[in-house]
């Protein structure tokens, strides 16, 4: 492939392990992925921030932005433009837990509110995919991985389509999803801790292919 699919990629506000997920990274064929803090990514001018075709977010910011701040600027106005690809990876599905725009861009309804929300490390997560036809999961079989899970609302919202559950008890049902928000094509993902996680080569497979089909070329 001559021109690559530019992927930024976004972190804040929570440890991970930066070698093994820069490995995984550098793995996919077919891209270059530019991990970042999300405060420079919403602040780089001169529309920088438009010229990737897909956005990882494996950020978790909390607090609600500030009116008129360039992060409320961003995610008001720039969260799927021109059709930009949206994938939300892990703990970024906590991020911004009150604000009822990101639940629309996520399809999360509830992600830890009502005092719902329970987090467990190091659980044995057996992956079944219930949709072997979407390109995301084209060519992947059932696989297990050793990941955290998370207890939250179920991804029920409207629009919501399935690709992978699992029978774990410390965990949601439904652990994976895409959606539209804007036009833009959007995948949820709720695994995606640790290296363990990042190594696996169905889980790279994944999120590869999760690139490709966000960014509207396969």
């Amino acid at each position: 492939m001559k021109d690559k699919l530019k992927v930024a990629v976004l972190l804040e506000n929570h440890p991970y392990d930066v070698i093994g997920f820069q490995k995984m990274l550098e793995s996919f064929d077919g891209c270059e992925c530019y991990p970042q803090p999300l405060d420079l990514f919403v602040r780089d001018g001169d529309g920088n921030n438009e010229k990737y075709d897909t956005v990882i977010y494996y950020n978790m910011n909390i607090p609600l932005p500030k009116e008129d701040s360039p992060l409320d600027k961003y995610l008001k106005e720039g969260l799927g433009k021109d059709g930009q690809g949206i994938i939300i990876l892990h703990h970024a599905l906590l991020s911004f837990r009150d604000l009822p725009l990101y639940t629309q861009v996520c399809g999360l309804g509830n992600r830890g509110g009502g005092g719902i929300f329970k987090y467990t490390q190091n659980q044995k997560v057996d992956a079944k995919i219930v949709d072997t036809s979407h390109p995301i999961t084209a060519g992947v079989g059932d696989f297990s991985l050793i990941d955290e899970t998370y207890i939250l609302g179920e991804p029920e919202e409207p629009g919501n389509h399935i690709l992978i559950t699992t029978d774990n008890e410390t965990s949601i049902k439904n652990i994976a999803w895409v959606r539209e928000y804007k036009g833009s094509r959007v995948f949820s993902f709720a695994s995606g801790h640790d290296n363990r996680v990042y190594a696996n080569p169905a889980f790279r497979k994944i999120l590869h292919n999760a690139i490709f089909w966000t960014a509207g070329k396969i």
